[in-house]
């Protein structure tokens, strides 16, 4: 007779291995794979995962509400208005990372991304297409076999280059897409691997790169 195999529930308490502090813990079950839909959340996790480069997440995540006021709740439109005395104060500023090149490139990518939202209709249309329209579900299970980048992300790091952003490389890119729902890197023992692509942030746009995008 065969056997039926049955299903453990996962433990509630089985997180990803890189949650381990308070912050990082509420970030890991609350956002980190979940559905972007939301134009503002994407350039919010841009910034972040370019700000974070040479530093870890955590500093990042401590800092995240002084990055809210800095660039005005990330909001493209006005951050690329940011004017050089704007930047100066932000140089001063002891709550964001003080580094003028992810300051100044904070900027430019605002400008980048207001060009894309003006081809696309919006970034969600835009970034979507890089995985077909939906998240890519992995099956990881250790943290130790997940890739620092892929095929994906090195596509979207050549195209986001190609339209004037910095600090876009292909592993910044990849920590992106995973921040944002691109890709679901729960690690399969997560309680979070079967629930994260449930729920998504923001409106969805239905839009894959082989559709028009409103082209």
């Amino acid at each position: 007779m065969r056997k039926l195999r049955i299903r453990r529930p996962l433990d509630a308490h089985v997180r990803c291995s890189w949650a381990r502090t308070p912050l990082s813990i509420a970030y890991h079950d609350a956002e980190w794979g979940v559905p972007v839909h939301d134009d503002r959340v994407f350039f919010e996790f841009l910034t972040l995962e370019g700000a974070q480069a040479g530093l870890s997440w955590e500093t990042i995540l401590k800092k995240r509400e002084a990055y809210r006021d800095a660039f005005l709740g990330f909001d493209p439109a006005r951050v690329a208005r940011f004017t050089p005395a704007r930047v100066e104060r932000l140089l001063r500023n002891p709550g964001i990372v003080r580094n003028r090149l992810k300051i100044d490139s904070t900027v430019g990518n605002a400008k980048a991304f207001l060009g894309i939202q003006q081809e696309f209709g919006s970034f969600d249309a835009y970034v979507w297409g890089f995985v077909g329209g939906g998240p890519r579900v992995n099956r990881w299970r250790t943290l130790q076999v997940v890739p620092a980048r892929t095929l994906d992300s090195d596509a979207l790091s050549r195209d986001l280059l190609r339209r004037g952003f910095k600090f876009v490389g292909s592993t910044i890119c990849y920590a992106f897409m995973q921040a944002v729902g691109l890709v679901n890197d729960h690690t399969v023992g997560c309680f979070r691997y079967r629930t994260v692509g449930r729920t998504g942030r923001g409106r969805t746009s239905g839009c894959t790169r082989r559709q028009s995008c409103g082209e």
